[in-house]
C-alpha cells in the first residue's frame, strides 16, 4: 500500500527567508531612529517633557495635543555624498518618520503650552488645565 502525503510547493521557501526580517538594517551613521525616547516630569503646575529626536530640524517637528493626549512625530531627511575630485564614490540618503503618543494624567492647557528644540531634544512646557481634575462622587 503506498503512502500518501500532502506537497508544500512553499516548505523549501522557509529557509531561504530565515533571519532576513529579524531587525532593522543600519548603514554608516544614518540615525537610528525606531522611537522618540521620552523623560516625563510632573509637578503641581503641569508636565515638564524631554524628548530626544536627534538629526531633525525643528520645522520637520510637530507636536499635537488633545485633552491629556500627547502626539509628536518627526521626519528626518539626511543627505551625504563623497567625492574623489570629479567623480562620486559614495552617495547615501537617509528619509525616516518616526511618531510617538500618550496620555497624561489630566487634561492640558493647549493655549499656555510651550515648545522648545535644542541640540536634539525636544522640551515641551504642558501647564495642567483648571479644573480638570478628577472628582469624586458618593453613590446613592
Amino acid at each position: 500500500m503506498a503512502n500518501i502525503t500532502r506537497y508544500d510547493p512553499f516548505s523549501d521557501m522557509d529557509d531561504f527567508f530565515k533571519g532576513v526580517f529579524l531587525r532593522p538594517v543600519r548603514f554608516g551613521d544614518a540615525p537610528a531612529l525606531t522611537q522618540i525616547k521620552v523623560d516625563v516630569s510632573e509637578d503641581d503646575k503641569g508636565y515638564t517633557i524631554h524628548a530626544e529626536v536627534p538629526g531633525a530640524k525643528k520645522e520637520d517637528i510637530k507636536v499635537s495635543i488633545d485633552g491629556n493626549m500627547v502626539s509628536l512625530s518627526a521626519e528626518v531627511k539626511r543627505e551625504r555624498e563623497q567625492k574623489q575630485g570629479e567623480k562620486v564614490v559614495r552617495s547615501e540618503r537617509y528619509y525616516g518618520t518616526v511618531s510617538r503618543s500618550f496620555t497624561l494624567g489630566t487634561d492640558v492647557d493647549e493655549a499656555h503650552a510651550e515648545a522648545r528644540y535644542k541640540d536634539g531634544v525636544l522640551e515641551l512646557t504642558l501647564p495642567k488645565k483648571a479644573g480638570g481634575r478628577a472628582r469624586q462622587i458618593t453613590v446613592s
